[in-house]
């Protein structure tokens, strides 16, 4: 059990601190506190000896020099249980500090700010803070360190309850101490290291340090046989999958998170009510509706067979229309920005669902504030690929009609409609589209033919026609007969990003065979 007697407080966020402290002290705990949070306690008349008082050594260099002193750093790192280090105090007058209540220099703040200088930066890295919650969080069974307001309110019930802290509590406060320190020193080094040598960023920095949060441990990975957990990043986007309220249903499994990921990533990409089912990570039926209900409708037209146990996912209000339509089939997930009351009446009977709440991003300039990731990567052998995430957004200004037949104004709409979901599947993508939703994919072969063949097979199975559909393609077609079997299976415009060495022979192709064809200049390769 750790006893507190003395505390030693140095806040930059006072979130609480006022509170605490006053608690603290009722508690008859005595407290040092460094400059600014010390005027702060002695102009709400809490009593505080300030640090450069205790010490004996005036605060210096603007502050840069308050709290690295013996006297500070024995009194927190001498072991209560070794005599040694007790005589060793005595005998230099070191008293014990027994709980640090420190938080850092606001150092991810400032360098998240567009005007931030790289002075702005240097001033913001915290050398004290940090001394000093690493020496409480290594000597933790006797030091409480909290480095977060969140933490105050159940170390003071302890406290209040059993008049010290157990060393469980300790141990955790240290865990969590020298995970902030880590994550800190990773934003420093993530910083810095993005400077060129002629003082311009890059995008990459020199080193990458990583650092999520668990959220959870699931039951099993990909594959029965293999263990994994979900991690969060320390700063969620807004309108991510990780910010999600499960309102009912089993716990979400890996493949769980991985399709309902794929599926809400590509329904909030519309701004139109739309309706996107996504089975084994990629999307097997889209669609823009006037209410929920017609959008899911045509959606799950689009391949009922695929969308038997699929995810769900809509970017409006799910009525009671909708959910009575939705519960008449076999999903896996549902998500949605908000429900019904009737909604989720209906969906109580079914209660394995699982059912996602996920308020949407409300957009910005950033990749953050529109819920996106900045960076994507891909793991591979004892290394990371990083790239920037694909967030082009393709209008119709970037469009570049190379055919002479032209599409028509509703033909562009789908075409532009067909290209936002070839963009969430998987290489190679081909996906047939008309009036707002998708008719066929194809997606995942080696053969941009072959996902084409695909796709004419699953619109055959679902009883759709393809005559006079639209098509995206998420890469440039090599030789001219992707166009022919586009244009055997009845769709009258195409829309891919172009660059082959044979662009003429294909596009000339195009022309022969009456199809409009759209280049956008941009790929959407997506394994």
């Amino acid at each position: 059990m750790a006893i507190i007697k003395r505390a030693l407080i140095s806040v930059s966020d006072k979130t609480g601190i006022i509170e605490f402290a006053q608690a603290l002290s009722q508690l008859g705990v005595e407290l040092l506190s460094t400059g600014g949070t010390a005027k702060l306690f002695r102009d709400n008349s809490i009593p505080v000896i300030e640090v450069s008082d205790y010490t004996g050594f005036p605060e210096m260099l603007d502050g840069r020099v308050k709290t690295l002193h013996p006297k500070v750093h024995g009194g927190i790192l001498g072991r209560r249980d070794l005599p040694e280090h007790v005589q060793a105090m005595q005998t230099q007058g070191i008293p014990n500090i027994d709980m640090v209540i420190v938080n850092l220099y606001p150092f991810e703040a400032t360098v998240a700010k567009a005007d931030c200088t790289l002075e702005d930066a240097i001033e913001n890295i915290d050398i004290g803070g940090p001394a000093m919650v690493r020496s409480a969080a290594k000597n933790w069974k006797d030091v409480a360190v909290l480095t977060d307001a969140n933490q105050y309110a159940d170390v003071l019930a302890e406290l209040k309850s059993t008049g010290a802290l157990s060393q469980q509590t300790t141990f955790a406060l240290s865990v969590a101490a020298f995970n902030r320190i880590s994550n800190y020193d990773g934003a420093i080094s993530d910083y810095l290291s993005s400077f060129n040598t002629d003082g311009t960023r890059n995008p990459f920095p020199n080193q990458v340090n990583g650092h999520f949060v668990k959220v959870q441990d699931l039951r099993y990975g990909e594959n029965s046989h293999q263990q994994a957990a979900l991690y969060r990043d320390l700063y969620p986007a807004p309108g991510s999958l990780v910010s999600a309220e499960q309102l009912q249903g089993k716990e979400l499994s890996y493949n769980n998170i991985a399709d309902a990921d794929a599926a809400w990533e590509t329904v909030k990409s519309f701004t139109g009510v739309a309706c996107v089912i996504v089975k084994h990570a990629n999307p097997c039926g889209v669609a823009l509706g006037a209410t929920t209900l017609e959008a899911y409708q045509k959606a799950f037209k689009t391949d009922p067979t695929s969308a038997f146990g699929g995810i769900i996912a809509f970017n409006s209000t799910v009525d009671g229309t909708a959910a009575e339509a939705v519960a008449k089939q076999f999903v896996e997930v549902l998500i949605a920005p908000d429900f019904t009351a009737e909604a989720l009446a209906i969906f109580k009977a079914k209660a394995n669902v699982r059912v996602l709440k996920i308020a949407l991003p409300k957009g910005g300039k950033s990749a953050w504030e529109n819920g996106r990731n900045a960076m994507d990567s891909k793991r591979i052998g004892s290394g990371i690929l990083l790239q920037t995430a694909d967030n082009h957004e393709l209008s119709q200004a970037d469009l570049k009609i190379v055919t002479k037949k032209q599409p028509t104004p509703q033909q562009l709409s789908d075409l532009l409609f067909a290209w936002n979901v070839a963009k969430y599947v998987k290489s190679n993508a081909i996906v047939f589209c008309g009036d707002g939703m998708t008719l066929g994919v194809g997606a995942g072969q080696m053969s941009r033919v072959d996902s084409t063949k695909i796709a004419a097979i699953k619109a055959q199975n679902a009883g759709l026609s393809l005559q006079g559909s639209v098509v995206a393609s998420d890469a440039f077609f090599p030789f001219r007969d992707g166009v022919d079997v586009l244009a055997d299976a009845g769709a009258s415009c195409v829309i891919h990003p172009g660059g082959s060495m044979r662009d003429d022979e294909v596009i000339a192709a195009a022309d022969e065979r009456g199809l409009s064809m759209v280049l956008t200049g941009i790929r959407h390769f997506r394994h």
